[in-house]
């Protein structure tokens, strides 16, 4: 059994995310719906191609009385009334009614509409059927009403984090054609004027918009060969990123709807444009048309395993190079043309080290780094460690990692220069190097790293850690200390720095009221009165990051501790009930996302890889050996089905007290959940 497009369907009217957090992308163009409109398209982006002002509404007559889809709230003939929808990968279907007096009788109206943002054009296809509800004979026709607004061509160096530049007014210069100096928007039109719909038969309706260069006509103008390519893209794509993803299956309400959207958040990331510098491009957000760019620590550091599932190991190879090429030590992201952006960003390290090792534990060594494995692999990985080792200022055996912009981005004096968290991974990573280097037969070298990873975990219980408050403190260059209740300090639990009572110490902080709130974690703790506030839950409190609250359940399965792993996960199982994908960041104590930030992430994937890698226990080894050790919730029961690992199939059911481990079809242990070794 393997995922379909199907499966990832989701009723809109559950949608509890902002109007203009609704797009859908095909890889190549992403478009949105008119709130509140049966068939109404608003913004259409598909690089290097920008029209966010495009507007579009279908208007119908039906027996010369004309009726509106423009999402009227009045009272009295409204036009077509929005009647709910589902929103699929690749396209949103839409209904809409209209059912009033008119010229003394009753005139009913049931509108479908279908919007498919194209796979190989930059564009879409609206299809509109409409059916006669009347008992008589109707005349119907339709004719569009479009504002192109601004257009613009930007380069594929200059797509970021944020919205490109909106471009100049376009002009109409034909009929059903507008350009700027740099742009040409053309609509398509399959509308024929129809006479005689009989009852219970539906008039079929087509428009394009299709986005070319200044001048140039479109190459395509076969409406339904437009649909039939994009569908036939689909069709293999969906295939191809979902041959290696497990299948979730249980009885526990609402974990089953938050797998797959956890999952498709991965999905509706991947860009498949031809131009870029990879492809599938692994974009950090991008679905309304900002943050078409990549982040070391969204895509590697949240869900690198779950990834190299997605991707597979020549395309997570590709990607580790396009970082490294692109200045991952100086630059916190890079454009799809694969050039680095801005500052370099503390976490890169560690996601990058996470990446390339979550992929030679999936794949294979040789696998994963392809026909340059051994040697060139451990010295990229030193270089990159080592680089970030002289670019940062020195605290004995820590790094200072700067202020906000090389952190967290919280607003307020904080998490900033010497702190627990970066310097942690510093450690992990280097015992990765340790292990590269064994392998390589330099058993001196990987003792040093092995050495070094010690250091660095002892100077930060000893310069960080305050027994008095069982928390993390930072250091500041003149000697001022902050403590901040961070989510950050958890991860330090991943890294091997806490004994068993800093462990403790952290963990009495995991509490209702303080970082626990009914609908996740919040990413500052209530209970810290100088850092906790409401206007930005990504890093500073009401909420979290999509991925934190992930991070941590995987983290607190990883250190056995499971009915807090369970408790801490089942908070975020709304979000599967009520969005098509995940959001940047969500709020903790309501089931609600922030308008203002953006309307999806590729860290969405972190909620796959807590299930699959914490709860279901998978644990790959680059040797190929799977140790597999579950850790079931005290509730319901749960079936993992297809996790593939090096030519073998695992499948893994939970039930509380109980587990059953099946390798290619043979029950390999049942029983007491334990860890168990697949050779």
């Amino acid at each position: 059994m393997r995922y379909h497009l199907n499966d990832f369907a989701f009723d809109l009217r559950a949608n509890v995310a902002p109007d203009h957090h609704l797009w859908v992308c095909s890889g190549y163009a992403t478009v949105a719906p008119l709130a509140n409109t049966a068939a109404g398209v608003r913004g259409l982006f598909s690089p290097p191609f920008a029209a966010p002002e495009l507007q579009l509404n279908m208007m119908l007559e039906a027996d010369g009385h004309p009726i509106a889809d423009t999402g009227s709230r009045g009272k009295g003939d409204c036009g077509l009334l929005y009647a709910g929808g589902e929103w699929r990968p690749d396209r949103i279907e839409r209904k809409g009614t209209y059912h009033y007096e008119v010229g003394g009788g009753i005139l009913s109206l049931a509108v479908r509409s279908r919007l498919l943002p194209l796979a190989d054009r930059a564009g879409f296809v609206l299809t509109v059927r409409v059916g006669n509800r009347n008992e008589r004979s109707i005349a119907l026709s339709a004719w569009p009403q479009l504002a192109p607004g601004r257009l613009n061509l930007v380069p594929l160096d200059d797509w970021d984090y944020s919205h490109p530049p909106l471009g100049e007014p376009a002009q109409a210069v034909g009929p059903d054609i507008w350009e700027t100096d740099r742009v040409r928007l053309t609509l398509l039109q399959e509308l024929p004027q129809l006479t005689g719909i009989e009852p219970g038969e539906e008039a079929v309706f087509r428009l394009a918009v299709l986005l070319t260069r200044h001048g140039e006509p479109c190459a395509d103008t076969d409406l339904v060969s437009l649909e039939q390519r994009t569908e036939s893209i689909w069709e293999e794509r969906i295939a191809r990123t979902m041959a290696s993803i497990p299948t979730l299956t249980s009885d526990i309400p609402g974990l089953e709807a938050y797998y797959r959207r956890s999952i498709v958040s991965g999905l509706v990331s991947l860009w498949e444009h031809p131009d870029f510098a990879m492809r599938p491009f692994p974009a950090v957000s991008g679905i309304e048309g900002a943050g078409i760019c990549c982040y070391p620590w969204d895509t590697g550091g949240y869900a690198g395993r779950t990834l190299a599932l997605l991707l597979g190991p020549p395309a997570m190879n590709e990607l580790a190079e396009l970082m490294a090429a692109s200045g991952i030590g100086r630059h916190s992201r890079f454009a799809p043309s694969g050039l680095g952006r801005d500052v370099p960003y503390s976490h890169s390290l560690w996601s990058y080290f996470n990446l390339v090792w979550s992929n030679i534990e999936q794949h294979g060594e040789g696998e994963a780094a392809g026909a340059d494995a051994g040697m060139p692999l451990y010295e990229t990985l030193r270089d990159l460690l080592l680089a970030d080792e002289q670019r940062l200022p020195a605290c004995g055996e820590l790094l200072d990692y700067g202020k906000q912009h090389n952190l967290l981005e919280m607003r307020s004096a904080a998490h900033e220069h010497v702190v627990s968290s970066p310097n942690a991974e510093r450690a992990w990573c280097c015992d990765r190097l340790a292990d590269l280097a064994e392998r390589q037969g330099l058993s001196a070298e990987a003792a040093a790293w092995r050495q070094k990873a010690a250091r660095i975990r002892s100077a930060i219980r000893e310069l960080l850690w305050d027994d008095e408050t069982g928390w993390f403190r930072c250091r500041y260059p003149d000697g001022h200390m902050e403590l901040v209740y961070t989510i950050q300090a958890y991860d330090t639990l991943r890294m091997g720095v806490c004994t068993e009572a800093m462990e403790a110490a952290l963990l009495s902080h995991l509490r209702d009221g303080a970082f626990l709130a009914p609908y996740g974690v919040s990413s500052i703790s209530a209970e810290d009165a100088l850092h906790y506030e409401l206007n930005d839950p990504d890093w500073s409190g009401g909420g979290s990051y999509t991925g934190e609250c992930t991070m941590l359940a995987l983290t607190l399965w990883e250190i056995g501790r499971p009915e807090q792993a369970w408790d801490v996960l089942r908070r975020l199982l709304w979000m599967g009930r009520h969005l098509p994908y995940l959001p940047q960041e969500h709020y903790c104590d309501r089931p609600a996302v922030p308008a203002h930030k953006r309307a999806n992430v590729i860290a969405g994937l972190s909620g796959a890889e807590a299930i699959l890698f914490g709860m279901a226990g998978l644990k790959p080894h680059p040797d190929g050996t799977l140790i597999v050790h579950p850790q079931p919730p005290r509730e319901g029961s749960v079936t993992i089905a297809g996790y593939p690992f090096r030519g073998r199939t695992i499948d893994i059911r939970l039930s509380p007290g109980h587990c059953e481990i099946v390798c290619d079809g043979a029950v390999v242990y049942r029983g007491v959940p334990a860890a168990c070794a697949i050779p």
